[in-house]
C-alpha cells in the first residue's frame, strides 16, 4: 500500500478524476440483470464505498465521471462478437437507453457537475468513447477507478487508462466481481502491477483534506 504522502501526491484535486464504472440500476440495483454480481457489490460493501468516494469527490471538487453501458431497443451498434454479448441479449433485464436500468444505482448521488458517458458497444468505458478526450480537457493526470466488474470492465478501464498515460488508483474495496475471491486475485496479480492500489478509507483520507461544502445532487 502507498504511504499517505505518496497517495496524497497522486490525488491532487486539480488533476484527479473519479470514474464509476457501470454502477447503474440494471447492473447493481434490486432487479439487476446479473443478480450474483449485484449481491456481491452490495454485500462486500463495494457499492457503498463507491458512494462514499463519490460524495468525498464532490466535497473536495474532484471531478466525477460516470460510465454507463446501455443498448438501443433494436440492438443497433451493439457487439455480438463474444459469448458475453450474446448472453446479455437474452437477460431478462436489458440496459435500454432512457430506462431506469441506466440510471445510477443508490446510494450513489450524482451532482450537477458530474459527467455521464454512455456507450452502446464494447467492453471498455474508455476505448471508443468520449472518456479520454474529456479527461484530457479536464487536465486529468490521475484516474481513480471504481465500480464493476473486476472480471471485465474494471481491468479494461485500468489498462486503457494506463496505455493512454494516466496514473491509475484503484480503491480495492470499491470494485467487485464474481466469484467473490476473484476480485482480490485480480487486484494482487494483475491490477497491482499497473495501478496504485489503496483502500477506500486511504483515498478518503486524502480527499477530505481539501473538502469544502458539497454541491447539489440530482438523479441520473
Amino acid at each position: 500500500m502507498p504511504s499517505y504522502e505518496q497517495l496524497s501526491a497522486l490525488l491532487d484535486p486539480e488533476s484527479t478524476v473519479l470514474i464509476t464504472v457501470e454502477c447503474q440500476q440494471g447492473v447493481l440495483g434490486p432487479e439487476a440483470a446479473l443478480p450474483q454480481l449485484a449481491r456481491e457489490a452490495r454485500e462486500s460493501g463495494a457499492l457503498a464505498n463507491v458512494a462514499r468516494l463519490v460524495a468525498a469527490a464532490h466535497a473536495s471538487r474532484v471531478q466525477v465521471l460516470h460510465a454507463v453501458a446501455e443498448r438501443r431497443p433494436d440492438g443497433r451498434g451493439a457487439n455480438r462478437n463474444a459469448r458475453l454479448f450474446r448472453a446479455a441479449e437474452r437477460l431478462p433485464v436489458q440496459q435500454l437507453t432512457g430506462t431506469a436500468a441506466t440510471c445510477l444505482a443508490p446510494p450513489i448521488e450524482v451532482a450537477e457537475q458530474d459527467l455521464v458517458v454512455r456507450r452502446l458497444h464494447g467492453l471498455s468505458p474508455v476505448q471508443g468513447t468520449d472518456v479520454d478526450a474529456l479527461l484530457r480537457n479536464l487536465g486529468c493526470r490521475t484516474l481513480v477507478v471504481t465500480g464493476v466488474s473486476a472480471n471485465v470492465a474494471i481491468p479494461n478501464t485500468v489498462f486503457d487508462a494506463v496505455n493512454r498515460g494516466y496514473t491509475v488508483v484503484v480503491p480495492s474495496d470499491a470494485i467487485a466481481g464474481v466469484p467473490a475471491d476473484y476480485t482480490p486475485a485480480m487486484i494482487r496479480h494483475t491490477l497491482a502491477l499497473v495501478a496504485t492500489v489503496a483502500t477506500t478509507d486511504e483515498v478518503l483520507g486524502c480527499l477530505r483534506r481539501t473538502a469544502r461544502p458539497g454541491p447539489a445532487v440530482r438523479p441520473v
